[in-house]
């Protein structure tokens, strides 16, 4: 005679909740100082150092922001229009063509300024890969204007950290502009 056993349920393992890193902490001030590194290079216009900060499997996006009166405030974010939705590749072709003698929006190029503030970094469910959430703000200047453009944000990054240094997995900006302020997008944000 032949009987059945109980057949055990396969355990769940849920992933760890996510954390915050303490501001000050060692990782903190670590990638805190990658975003600034970040920001020099861009206003520099050294963007062939900026994409060695860029992972092959970036995802780099900006949804179109849409004003909402208060009770629709939830969709005031429109994830299937995009300002642009770039790769690892697309943007190693902007910046070959930046460098090229074809970037005729850039070139002159822009002489931009990039403050990057209020950094949070969380912890996520990918050993070695945090969440950071951050504002910025862009002033851009172009030929011999004085008319200052400027533009605001909300960034959320996925960051791996390698070890010796970090890697951007993934980016979507949250412009605060439902207009955008100045005539193209032709710099990195």
């Amino acid at each position: 005679m032949t009987t059945l056993s109980a057949v055990a349920e396969p355990e769940t393992v849920e992933a760890p909740a996510a954390r915050r890193v303490p501001i000050g902490s060692p990782l903190y001030n670590r990638l805190l100082e990658t975003y600034y590194h970040e920001a020099e290079m861009l206003d520099e216009l050294r963007f062939a150092d900026w994409t060695d900060w860029l992972a092959t499997d970036l995802r780099y996006t900006a949804p179109q922001r849409l004003t909402r009166l208060l009770a629709d405030h939830d969709k005031s974010i429109d994830r299937s229009v995009m300002h642009f939705d770039e790769s690892y590749n697309t943007i190693k072709a902007r910046v070959k063509r930046l460098n090229g003698n074809s970037a005729f929006a850039e070139d002159p190029p822009s002489r931009t300024r990039r403050l990057v503030t209020n950094i949070r970094v969380e912890t996520t469910a990918t050993a070695d890969e945090y969440k950071v959430r951050g504002y910025f703000l862009l002033t851009r200047s172009r030929f011999e204007q004085s008319k200052l453009a400027v533009m605001s944000g909300e960034r959320h990054d996925i960051v791996r950290d390698l070890g010796e240094r970090f890697e951007l997995v993934s980016r979507e900006t949250i412009l605060d502009q439902a207009v955008l302020g100045m005539p193209n997008l032709a710099i990195f944000l």
